[in-house]
């Protein structure tokens, strides 16, 4: 035989062993068709809002589509039946409820702001006693206040069952890497309460989104910010020093598993000034840094963070209201994963990292 009719039989043969894998895989998720009860899914960026709070959502409004507007606030505050069955529909067990955004984040009165936090916090908590099996929450913080944010945290966590807190981006400015917040981060580490750290708008506005408004919230700008804080944290040390704080991003890790080999290779090289970490950057991120696949319903997008993060560290959510439900939980199933991995990111992670029993 010739050489060239050798390699087209060894192309023939390999292009052979690919469709069957794909064959395979289309049989595996027919069989599969029945399992969206069976994988029993967690969601925890599921967000809710209570009218005092609808101003707050108003800071949003620039960033999304003026429809989006029209339903958003109505939607939002259903805690009832219509959440329920669409949860249902979707074979959704169990969501963790959160204020949508940004919330007290952005209000300058610090005294307003935990009084505010505090009552959404016991509302929430008042929702979740009558529905204990289906609703867990976060808790909604006014770091303003260091201090008063780690002692809010330790009440929702330890005397209203809440799984961690949310906290939407920047508070006026400051980020949660300053010192200031060194009270606040011992005090996540010690009660073991992941913080969900969720986009929001920065304090100012950079000339790359002027003229481009599709650009300023989810398609662009939310990640970036959302990304920088969380790198914020990493290069100053925030998870060397409290190694058992654990951090979650949303929307597939917001870009950061995609690039921590460049994180690794490029802080050597930075101008770092005197900062230094006793580990690769990377090291941190998939130690201290947990993902959900909210907003993402993308096959390549899942295993790029599967195998940069590792299974353990990723969750599914959906970001409810503001995507598909079904869209996300029928992704969930049919997902190109291993049906270890898909257990893991429907609900085992969630179930370990949230303590949930």
């Amino acid at each position: 035989m010739k050489r060239r009719d050798l390699l087209k039989g060894a192309a023939v043969a390999v292009a052979g062993t690919a469709s069957s894998k794909f064959i395979h895989a289309d049989e595996e998720k027919a069989s599969e068709s029945g399992q969206r009860r069976a994988l029993g899914k967690i969601a925890l960026e599921e967000h809710f809002l209570i009218p005092e709070f609808v101003d707050y959502f108003s800071e949003t409004y620039p960033n999304i589509n003026p429809e989006i507007r029209k339903f958003g606030t109505s939607v939002l505050q259903d805690l009832g039946n219509k959440r329920l069955e669409i949860m249902d529909q979707n074979g959704i067990e169990f969501v963790v409820l959160s204020i949508s955004g940004p919330g007290v984040q952005v209000e300058k009165d610090a005294a307003v702001a935990k009084r505010r936090a505090k009552a959404a916090n016991d509302f929430l908590a008042a929702e979740i006693q009558k529905r204990p099996k289906r609703y867990g929450g976060f808790a909604h913080l006014a770091m303003q206040d260091p201090a008063e944010a780690a002692a809010e945290l330790e009440r929702c966590v330890g005397e209203l069952g809440f799984q961690g807190a949310m906290i939407n981006g920047q508070t006026n400015g400051e980020y949660l890497d300053l010192d200031k917040y060194s009270i606040f981060w011992e005090r996540v580490a010690a009660l073991g309460a992941p913080i969900y750290l969720h986009p929001a708008n920065p304090v100012d506005r950079p000339a790359v989104y002027e003229g481009h408004s599709e650009l300023w919230g989810p398609v662009c700008s939310w990640a970036f910010e959302t990304a920088t804080h969380a790198l914020r944290l990493v290069f100053a040390g925030v998870f060397e020093r409290y190694p058992k704080a654990t951090l979650i991003l949303g929307h597939m890790g917001e870009t950061l598993p995609l690039n921590l080999w460049r994180f690794d290779s490029r802080w050597l090289v930075c101008n770092r000034g005197s900062r230094t970490l006793a580990q690769p950057p990377s090291f941190y991120i998939k130690r201290n840094i947990a993902i959900t696949t909210s907003g993402v319903c993308s096959d390549i997008s899942l295993r790029c963070a599967l195998d940069a993060m590792g299974n353990n560290n990723v969750m599914f959510s959906v970001d409810y209201p503001f995507e598909k439900t079904d869209l996300a939980a029928q992704f969930i199933e049919t997902a190109r994963v291993s049906e270890t991995e898909r257990s893991q990111v429907a609900s085992g992670n969630a179930k370990r990292i949230l303590r949930l029993t």
